[in-house]
């Protein structure tokens, strides 16, 4: 799919995986959405008449999502620039040093987020808020974080979703799952 936004071309492509159906975005140098088909929010941000397509970037992106689903940790980045508000991108920030298989809590991420802002408080809740609104499913490790007892919380994409990530990763759930 292509798409003009804010004067700027915009990409779009479909993914198959055991996930479900991924829909990939992009500015053509950075991603900027991949979205569970079915998850709320989906494709907030995408915009609209678009047309399947297919860029270099893209290949990156199944390239690692190929990794990742053979249950290795990728290795490398692709290049991300999801659409958002300053609080949304500081907390989005804070989930990709989340490392691979391992799990924090809202709270552990609101701690960080007043570390990295000189002492500015913000609510577990909050922080909730922004990784529910995750545009960048998967790559953006919103999946990773769960409640204060180790409860798998909501997931845009589901909590069945949420819970096959975790396990592709390896992660030690506190819960019998």
């Amino acid at each position: 799919m292509v798409t003009e936004k804010f004067g700027v071309v915009e990409y779009a492509d479909t993914i198959k995986s055991p996930a479900g159906t991924l829909t990939v975005s992009s500015d053509g140098e950075n991603i900027t959405g991949l979205w569970i088909e079915g998850q709320k929010y989906f494709g907030l941000g995408l915009g609209s008449g678009a047309v399947e397509g297919d860029i270099p970037l893209f290949r990156d992106v199944r390239k690692w999502l190929d990794i990742y689903f053979s249950g290795r940790e990728p290795g490398f980045a692709v290049p991300l620039m999801p659409y958002g508000s300053e609080f949304q991108k500081a907390v989005w920030g804070i989930l990709t040093e989340i490392p691979y298989g391992q799990t924090v809590t809202y709270g552990d991420i609101a701690r960080q987020y007043s570390i990295n802002n000189k002492g500015k408080h913000t609510s577990p809740r909050a922080v909730g808020g922004a990784v529910g609104r995750n545009p960048v499913s998967i790559l953006i490790p919103c999946h990773r974080v769960v409640g204060w007892d180790g409860s798998l919380t909501g997931y845009a994409g589901g909590v069945s979703k949420k819970l096959l990530l975790l396990r592709i990763e390896g992660a030690r759930l506190n819960r019998a799952l």
